[in-house]
């Protein structure tokens, strides 16, 4: 009998709320991903996870076959290895911050990254802001540059964990994709196959993030960092919220820019005190004591030391370190327009998810794989909510080229406002952790 004649019986076993085995996942994970297993069934047993969900030990063995599938990165013999993953939000670009201030502080840093898709941007397209920058490193060149800089960062193989590659694009098409045992075994199998002892989950909570809810943002993390633990990992994740963007820029060059400025110890409060939390996370997992760890983050960008490892890094693979030093040399869209308030009060809100889709609208990001962007276009908070506003008062300005995509860019923004007469209470930025 063949692998595909028993898949009937794994669907119908899912369907009517029973345990797969590793064995049996394998079958069905493994068969589908050398073309044994055919999508039509792999369909049907997506949709039987996604009703009926599945264990804390079946998710972990799901993940474990996913990160097996294919090449799973060696890094045993570098020390301290970490890595972070975000689960993705609007003007974050904490890892160009936050990978070099681990390089900096003895940690190695041998990161694969993705990059953007729909409202949300890729940390990729970002540092192809720099010319000359490439993603593309053979293994051997990866690893030498992550022992001798501490910090080499490059795009998602197709050979690591392809089984992941492979149901992700089946879920995309049968709305299976909002599942959570899916979600977190499709980014851990990522993480795992790449090799790092420990990660760093940042998971975004909020409108502008794929969890809208701190219940699921928490439910979600508690299901990766189990996995982790299963898979002998030392894991961390801390949920930080997204209803608001995260800093004031959003878009390609825009957020280089400010993260930049970040590692020249001069950014926002909100971006600075994230990059710092999720260091002193790395630092503690390794068994620093919190507190020290997160002066020594803090240090880092004080002293320069973060800045110059970025510095260092974007060198190494071939980006002009000189637009390191001389941000002015970044191309920025030419064309501006601005968005004021109606009135005198005090901003309340700004919805994450229309600024993200106001950058994409502009040309910043993608709707579909492959697609080409404009790295200068993007939007500036001038304003955050709880900010006073005068009536008239710029609180946003859009960088756009030639008037493409303006008219719908400034009706997602305004869409996205609230102003009122009283001041809103302070929301805090790191909502739970999970360890």
């Amino acid at each position: 009998m063949t692998l595909s004649l028993h898949t009937p019986d794994l669907i119908q076993k899912k369907r009517d709320g029973g345990t797969h085995t590793r064995a049996e996942l394998e079958a069905l994970v493994l068969g589908f991903t050398n073309g044994h297993v055919p999508d039509y069934q792999v369909s049907a047993w997506l949709m039987a996870v996604f009703l009926k969900g599945m264990t804390l030990q079946e998710t972990a063995d799901l993940t474990l076959v996913m990160a097996g599938s294919g090449e799973q990165m060696n890094l045993g013999n570098l020390p301290r290895t970490v890595d972070k993953h975000s689960t993705g939000g609007v003007g974050d670009k904490t890892s160009l911050i936050l990978t070099p201030m681990l390089a900096a502080l003895g940690l190695t840093v041998a990161k694969m990254s993705g990059r953007g898709l729909a409202h949300t941007g890729g940390t990729i397209d970002k540092l192809e802001s720099i010319p000359g920058w490439t993603a593309e490193l053979s293994e051997a060149q990866f690893l030498k540059q992550a022992r001798e800089v501490g910090l080499a960062l490059v795009g998602q193989s197709k050979n690591l964990a392809p089984a992941d590659g492979k149901l992700y694009a089946l879920r995309d098409v049968t709305a299976t994709v909002n599942s959570l045992p899916l979600i977190a075994s499709s980014i851990m199998s990522k993480k795992l196959a790449s090799g790092a002892h420990t990660i760093v989950l940042d998971v975004k909570v909020g409108a502008g993030a794929f969890m809208g809810t701190l219940g699921a943002g928490r439910e979600l993390a508690r299901a990766m960092v189990d996995i982790g633990t299963h898979a002998g990992r030392q894991i961390r994740a801390v949920l930080t919220d997204m209803d608001t963007p995260l800093g004031r820029m959003a878009g390609n060059s825009l957020e280089v820019l400010e993260a930049l400025d970040t590692l020249r110890g001069h950014g926002p409060a909100d971006l600075t005190e994230l990059c710092v939390a999720l260091a002193a996370e790395a630092l503690s997992a390794y068994g620093e004591d919190p507190a020290q760890a997160e002066a020594r983050a803090r240090q880092t960008l004080a002293d320069g030391h973060a800045l110059h490892k970025f510095r260092e890094f974007v060198a190494a693979q071939g980006g002009d370190a000189g637009y390191v030093d001389d941000p002015a040399r970044f191309d920025v869209a030419p064309d501006r327009a601005e968005i004021t308030a109606p009135e005198a009060g005090y901003l309340q809100r700004i919805d994450a998810l229309s600024v993200g889709r106001a950058v994409l609208v502009l040309g910043g990001g993608r709707e579909r794989k492959g697609e080409a962007i404009d790295h200068g276009v993007g939007v500036e908070l001038l304003k955050k909510p709880g900010d006073a506003v005068q009536s008239g008062e710029a609180v946003m300005r859009l960088y756009h080229r030639g008037g493409r995509g303006l008219e719908r860019a400034l009706e997602l923004l305004r869409g996205g406002l609230g102003f009122g007469p009283a001041q809103p209470a302070a929301q805090p930025l790191i909502l739970d952790r999970v360890n």
